[in-house]
């Protein structure tokens, strides 16, 4: 397999589809890259299709500074060979709060170390880290994942303290955790009541 020769076919099908007033638009609201062709989701995930899901070639997308190739990125690539020691450096080197809930929907929810993955994130004190381990949990307690006493307290201590975060997009990923949590049982729901209320409060 030609690795550069797709990157040349990927990045013609991303000109083709370029939409430059969404791309202005990102630019306008802090989503910045070398290049962003403004390409919209659904046309992404019809271009991945046209592509093999490969480890190289998904290493190779991830390098590429271009919105569109990081988020092909994620789509592409094999959750059997994207070891926890990748997945680590693809949060350290993760560009946008976008790029973080588009990856983790696509590949880091399908990882078969996501659960272990979203409580060392959460607990990690660098931003990308902590945002990318509640959009994770998210999509876990989506999945209907199911956690003992002692991960319950972990999670729901995480998710307190993100609740007072400055960060705006970790502040939103909280709530969203919390929710999906409140939405499993009625024992849920009056926990996460007590953790929102006691945010609000402080």
């Amino acid at each position: 397999m030609d690795i550069q020769q797709i990157l040349r076919d990927i990045k013609k099908e991303l000109r083709t589809s370029m939409n430059g007033v969404a791309s202005a638009r990102m630019r306008e609201s802090g989503i910045n890259y070398k290049l962003n062709f403004g390409v919209e989701l659904p046309r992404l995930q019809q271009i991945a299709t046209e592509f093999p899901s490969d480890h190289d070639l998904a290493q190779a997308l991830w390098k590429e500074n271009a919105r569109e190739c990081k988020i092909l990125a994620g789509i592409l690539q094999p959750e059997a060979t994207f070891y926890p020691e990748i997945a680590d450096i693809w949060v350290e080197t993760m560009p946008t709060a976008e790029l973080a809930q588009l990856t983790t929907m696509h590949l880091f929810c399908r990882m078969p170390s996501a659960a272990q993955k979203a409580f060392e994130w959460m607990a990690d004190e660098r931003e990308m880290f902590l945002l990318c381990g509640l959009l994770l949990i998210t999509r876990l307690l989506m999945q209907d994942i199911a956690m003992n006493e002692r991960a319950e307290n972990e999670f729901l201590d995480q998710v307190e303290c993100a609740l007072n975060h400055s960060n705006l997009h970790i502040k939103r990923a909280a709530i969203s955790a919390i929710q999906k949590f409140m939405n499993q049982s009625e024992t849920n729901w009056n926990k996460g009541e007590i953790i929102l209320s006691r945010s609000l409060n402080s």
